[in-house]
Parts: C-alpha cells; sequence; structure tokens
C-alpha cells in the first residue's frame, strides 16, 4: 500500500495541538508557499494545496474527530491493530462474529491525505448521493473584511470529460452493468473492527462499465479544472467567519446539481489599524512638543478619509481618545475608532534645544 499523507505531520504539529497552534502553523507555512510567493513553482503548488487540505481537515472539530479515530484504528497503517480483514460483503468481512461499526468518512473526501488511502484501497472512486461540499480558508486583506469588497479565489474542480460526456465510455463502446458491485455502485470492506462503504473500485461508483474507457478522462468521467471566482466578502467580517456559494463545488457525479462551496475568511493582520469587535484601535506618535503645548494632528480611518483630531496640552503617552461611529459597520451596528497617543522622547538634541528643556524644567520644579 503507497504511503498515506499525514496532516499533522505535513503542519509539523503534534496529535495533541490545539486549534490555535494549528491555525498558527497553517498560517506560516502557507505565506511560506502561497503561489503568489512561489510563481511558476510546481513543487510549491502542490505544498501549499497539502497544507490548506491538512488545515480544513485539522480545524474542524468534527473532520478532525474523524480523522483521528482513523488514526486510532490503524488506516495509515494500513491495517487496524496489526489485524487485517478480507474485503466485500459485510457477512463475508465480519465472519467468526467479529463486530463492525460502521464509520461515516464522507466529511473527509475530496482531501489529498485520505483520498491517497482509499484510492490504495479501492483505486479511483466516485461518491453517490449528495456532493460533499469543498471547504477552503482564504486570507483577506483587513480593510476588505472591515469594509466589504470583492476578492478572486481559485478553486480546483472537477467537470464532465468534454469526449466522453462524463459516462467514461470511449466513443461506441459497450457499457455493462458492473459485475463487482452488481449495478450498485457501493462495496464494503472491513478492517479491524469496522467496516467502511465506499464507491465501487471497478464502475467507480456508476454501477456500469465501459467495454472500452474513455481515452481523455482514462475512464473517470470527469477531469479537474481551475476556476476563478470572484467572491463578495460581506463588511465587518473577522476570521473565521464563513460563506456558501449554493453550485460552485464539485460536480455531481449522476448529473445532478454541483456541490457548494464553502469559504472560511483568515483575516490578515494590518500595519497600522487592531480589531476589537466592531472597534478598530490605532495608535499615532506624538513629539514632546505636541503632547506638552497641545496640537492638532490628522488621523487616517478605515474608508481611507483623515479626521482632524485635537490634543490638549499636558497629554499623557498612552492617552486614548475615541473618534465616534468611524469602526466597522455590521448589521446595522457601527464601532468606533480609538487612537492612542505615543510620545516620543528624543535621544539627541542640540545645544539650544537643551537649554529651553532646562529652563523649562526649572520653571516646573519651582511649581512643586
Amino acid at each position: 500500500m503507497p504511503a498515506v499523507k499525514d496532516y499533522y505531520q505535513i503542519l509539523g504539529v503534534g496529535e495533541s495541538a490545539s486549534a490555535d497552534e494549528i491555525k498558527k502553523a497553517y498560517r506560516k507555512l502557507a505565506k511560506q508557499y502561497h503561489p503568489d510567493a512561489n510563481p511558476n513553482n510546481a513543487a510549491a503548488a502542490e505544498k501549499f494545496k497539502e497544507i490548506s487540505e491538512s488545515h480544513a481537515v485539522l480545524s474542524n472539530a468534527e473532520k478532525r474527530k474523524q480523522y483521528d479515530r482513523m488514526r486510532k484504528l490503524g488506516a495509515f497503517a494500513g491495517t487496524a491493530s496489526g489485524r487485517g480483514a478480507p474485503f466485500g460483503d459485510r457477512g463475508g468481512a465480519g465472519g467468526g462474529g467479529m463486530r463492525f461499526e460502521d464509520i461515516d468518512l464522507s466529511g473527509l473526501s475530496g482531501f489529498g491525505g485520505l483520498g491517497d488511502l482509499f484510492s490504495s484501497i479501492f483505486g479511483k472512486g466516485r461518491r453517490t448521493g449528495g456532493v460533499e461540499p469543498i471547504e477552503m480558508t482564504v486570507e483577506v486583506p483587513f480593510r476588505t473584511a472591515a469594509l466589504g469588497g470583492k476578492l478572486a479565489v481559485n478553486v480546483s474542480v472537477t467537470e464532465a470529460c468534454p469526449q466522453c460526456g462524463g459516462s467514461g465510455a470511449a466513443p461506441g463502446a459497450k457499457v455493462d452493468t458492473c459485475p463487482e458491485c452488481g449495478g450498485r455502485g457501493t462495496v464494503t470492506f472491513g478492517q479491524g473492527t469496522f467496516a467502511v462503504h465506499r464507491p465501487c473500485p471497478k464502475c467507480r461508483g456508476r454501477g456500469r462499465v465501459p467495454s472500452t474507457p474513455c481515452p481523455r478522462c482514462a475512464g473517470d468521467g470527469e477531469v479537474a479544472v481551475n476556476k476563478r471566482l470572484l467572491i463578495t466578502v460581506p463588511a465587518g467580517t473577522d476570521t473565521g467567519q464563513r460563506v456558501r456559494l449554493k453550485g460552485q463545488g464539485q460536480r455531481h457525479p449522476g448529473g445532478g446539481a454541483p456541490g457548494d462551496l464553502i469559504i472560511t475568511f483568515q483575516v490578515q493582520p494590518d500595519r497600522f489599524f487592531r480589531r476589537d469587535g466592531l472597534d478598530v484601535h490605532v495608535t499615532v506618535p506624538l513629539n514632546l512638543a505636541q503632547a506638552v503645548l497641545g496640537s492638532k494632528i490628522k488621523v487616517r480611518t478605515l474608508d481611507g478619509k483623515r479626521v482632524v483630531l485635537r490634543i490638549p496640552p499636558g497629554t499623557q503617552p498612552g492617552r486614548k481618545f475615541r473618534i465616534k461611529g468611524q469602526g466597522m459597520e455590521r448589521n446595522g451596528r457601527r464601532g468606533d475608532q480609538y487612537v492612542e497617543v505615543d510620545v516620543k522622547i528624543p535621544q539627541r538634541l542640540s545645544d539650544e534645544e537643551k537649554k529651553l528643556l532646562e529652563q523649562f524644567a526649572e520653571q516646573a520644579e519651582l511649581k512643586y
């Protein structure tokens, strides 16, 4: 059996890693291998795909639970607890009174690691029934998330083979009922103490097999394509927020409606703005004279405009000022912008500046 990808190893984290540790590892690797940072680098693109697949499973509590269960049952070693069970129907695989447990792995379909696992057991398979949605994480610039806007994303999906129309048969080929599954389109295999129902490896879930497979898709009935979509980012979007795009996922093997695409947003940090709910926080520098004597400064807001802020005389370092209504807006509510001042103390002074400061210090000393 060929080697199977290990999502924990791909992200470089342990099995007990927290959600924050997984997120941190993903962001570090995604930044390193992102296609934009590695143009025309096929190896980096493949690595980025593995990283995204790993994060999609391990960041989802339910999928991670199922994935971990597979690991404990020995799926990554080729057997469960060192014992193998024959393939076939439930009765044959469960002979001798062995107890089987049906495990729903549908939520893990479409990802490289487990795809490789079941390809090694069955060959290429096809889902029957409903189509699982594609899930992917997309990084969003801070201001786009705050104000809303459009974002282009690339999605890898499958479409019906243009040569065979999705049948998997070569032109003029005879199509008969699959002898492996009897036309059901599914088979069951047992391994250790569990059984899994998966698409038939011979007919790939169609229940029928052609005498000659289509040369374009090798009998799969589908080909991989990359789609570029322009998605809408709602105003006030935060990290972890998700949107579902109907019909933008994988094609339905039976010719029905395609699956959905689920986007999870990862908001990128901004060098100037920081978020706290719907409020935004910024830090602006003041020189000593501005803080002592007072001043008027222009502060940039989310929409790119600048608001004049009055700094009163004697302003202390760390003081915060509120600009009402200049935060994020969501569901009819709008936050504020908070400006914290950072008074900069000069490290070098001219003789004249030193003399003026000494005079100021003497005058201030007389007041105490």
